[in-house]
């Protein structure tokens, strides 16, 4: 088989293994079924492993880091070419940490403002409703969020 024939049937695999993802089969969701949900609990979670990845990264990433720099030193000092390619590799590695790092954080910060954000954006919404006024007799006015698909039939 060409190598055309085989990134074809790679492609092809990988697009149905794709549309099948959720269960939904590429379908659609389901009426009355949400198609963007953050749940806060999921949002925590993943931002609680970022956290704890950048804790123990910026440690551990960096404890041979010394030792590196001064074994290459003394390998370079003895005449070895050893030296200088462990002192590119404990760069490189330093380099990667940092690069890591800044991912973790970057993520951990993300979720915390998405969570913000889409709070606030559902407590205006709130709001928003509650002008329209109660929707039954003895309501308060205060319509869930959960309830907004009700208002778009």
């Amino acid at each position: 088989m060409s190598f055309e024939g085989e990134w074809a049937a790679v492609k092809a695999a990988a697009a149905m293994r794709l549309n099948q993802a959720g269960g939904t089969g590429g379908s659609t969701p389901a009426k009355g079924s949400a198609d963007y949900v953050i749940e806060d609990d999921d949002l925590g979670a993943i931002g609680h492993a970022a956290y704890g990845l950048f804790n123990g990264l910026q440690a551990g990433g960096k404890h041979a880091g010394a030792a590196s720099e001064t074994a290459a030193s003394g390998l370079k000092g003895d005449g070895f070419d050893a030296g200088a390619a462990l002192s590119e590799v404990n760069g490189t590695w330093e380099t990667q940490v940092r690069t890591l790092l800044q991912a973790c954080a970057h993520i951990s910060n993300h979720l915390n403002f998405t969570k913000k954000s889409a709070k606030a954006d559902d407590d205006w919404i709130a709001a928003q409703l509650r002008i329209v006024g109660p929707v039954a007799p003895g309501d308060d006015g205060a319509v869930p969020v959960s309830k907004i698909s009700q208002f778009f039939r």
